[in-house]
């Protein structure tokens, strides 16, 4: 019998394993996502001359000759570029997630309520729960993340207290909510499918004879399959929340010159459709999905492997 993640280990070690798997996958996956974020602000066609990253080259044209003009004009540690946002971003949101997901599922799951959904529901509702949660309480993290991934060999924030102290003066509280809009509409779905389709996945994966399996990879490959699900499925309003991220008296000092002024979700949807039309809406794509499987399994792994290591630490510590 496959346990199923809302029903393993205690809230604090959910906690710590939670934070932890956030961690290891943010370093890992860092460079995927500095390069979907520079696609995804790509607004333009090769031809524009607006559309020049650092004001010097062409556009970012594919995967390989983006990564090798960014290694270029910016050096390898381009690729870790707002990591310390992001780390914090990851390790708190880790935590959230996880706690959050399962106190929902227990709540929806107790005796004292007059009904109780299909297991199915449950992970839908704890998953889209947990990831609003989550999005809205480390959402300053990953505008932070977003921008100083979007700044190139010309310093828009010479620092993340800097960057903190500007936007905090010029833009406000309000501008570290940049498209949170757009991210809560993303992530209620996508963290819902998400939760869904990995705790389908999850044993069904595990009762295979992959080769895989006897790595111990399948709670790896189910995160996978369930992230590129979810992930394709809600991608446009991830693309309307980097667009709108990078707004504010900054917006024309990014590696990408030409971004235009948005307003509002809706307002940005259809001022993408109007310029760029429906392949606008999926600037970034294939990285992203490229980032969803490493991104997915290394978060899942970890968390798995982090909460049999902390239950097998408490047992061991329970013994006389």
């Amino acid at each position: 019998m496959v346990q199923r993640l809302k029903d393993e280990g205690s809230r604090v070690q959910v906690v710590i394993a939670g934070a932890f798997a956030g961690l290891i996958s943010r370093f890992v996956i860092s460079p995927l996502d500095v390069l979907k974020i520079r696609l995804q602000l790509q607004i333009h066609s090769l031809s524009d001359p607006l559309n020049r990253p650092n004001g010097r080259a062409g556009a970012y044209s594919g995967i390989y000759r983006t990564v090798t003009q960014i290694l270029r004009e910016e050096g390898i540690t381009a690729f870790w570029k707002g990591n310390i946002p992001a780390e914090g971003l990851y390790l708190t949101y880790g935590a959230l997630q996880f706690l959050t997901y399962r106190t929902i599922n227990e709540v929806l799951e107790s005796p004292s309520l007059p009904f109780h959904p299909s297991p199915t529901a449950c992970s839908f509702i704890a998953g889209a729960t947990a990831g609003t949660i989550s999005t809205t309480a480390t959402y300053p993290l990953d505008l932070l993340r977003t921008r100083f991934a979007a700044q190139g060999t010309e310093k828009v924030y010479p620092s993340l207290l800097s960057g903190i102290r500007q936007i905090a003066e010029t833009e406000g509280r309000r501008g570290f909510f940049r498209g949170l809009g757009a991210a809560n509409v993303q992530i209620i779905p996508y963290m819902g499918l998400f939760f869904t389709a990995y705790e389908t996945f999850k044993p069904i994966v595990a009762n295979t004879s992959l080769p895989l399996m006897a790595l111990g990879s399948g709670d790896g490959l189910a995160g996978v399959l369930a992230s590129v699900l979810a992930k394709t499925a809600v991608y446009p309003l991830d693309t309307v929340r980097k667009r709108l991220q990078v707004q504010g008296p900054s917006r024309g000092l990014y590696v990408n010159r030409n971004i235009p002024e948005y307003t509002g979700v809706s307002g940005t949807i259809k001022m993408i459709l109007k310029r760029e039309g429906v392949r606008g809406m999926y600037r970034g794509l294939t990285v992203a999905l490229v980032k969803a499987a490493p991104t997915s399994a290394v978060t899942m792994w970890t968390f798995e492997r982090a909460i049999n290591g902390l239950r097998w630490w408490e047992n061991k510590r329970a013994l006389p």
